[in-house]
């Protein structure tokens, strides 16, 4: 009974201790500052050519025929099912 305590109360909270070290950690640290080669260059200039086309929008399709119930109409007696 008493390993089963302290196994509870002092082993379990290894892993929340070390989650908050990590997080703790995680903030405290600086970004390092990007190479000037992994800078990347954003080109605002519009594409030659006029605005972008556009997509026309679908055509909606019917929709299916609505079937009452699971077994479309059809019951047991119908298909030849067992009585009970």
């Amino acid at each position: 009974m008493t390993w089963q305590i302290v196994f509870l109360l002092v082993i379990l909270k290894i892993p929340i201790v070390y989650l908050c070290v990590v997080i703790w950690w995680a903030i405290r640290a600086e970004p390092a500052p990007p190479d000037p080669s992994e800078i990347a260059v954003v080109d605002d200039t519009p594409p030659a050519g006029g605005s972008p086309r556009r997509r026309r929008p679908g055509r909606r399709r019917p929709g299916r025929p609505h079937v009452p119930g699971h077994g479309g109409g059809v019951t047991s007696r119908q298909r030849g099912g067992a009585r009970t």
